[in-house]
């Protein structure tokens, strides 16, 4: 804990700060901080916006909210 940072967070109870980049800015948005470590010319930069992954997949919207039921579920609480 308090000891990693990256594109799994910083792991320091601090959620203002899960979005630091490697050269220590804090980015608002989920696209300025993934283009962050992006290997130039490796992929493409993510625009504003998002795609959700589910729409690119048919039926896994249905799978992931089943994977979650059961981790929300007694079993987990």
């Amino acid at each position: 804990s308090g000891q990693v940072r990256g594109l799994c967070g910083t792991f320091n109870g601090d959620q203002r700060d899960e979005f630091t980049t490697p050269e220590g800015d804090v980015e608002p948005g989920v696209a300025a901080f993934a283009n962050a470590f992006r290997a130039a010319g490796a992929c493409p930069a993510l625009g504003p916006g998002i795609a959700d992954p589910c729409d690119g997949f048919p039926g896994s919207r249905e799978r992931a909210e089943a994977a979650c039921a059961v981790l929300m579920g007694p079993a987990f609480q």
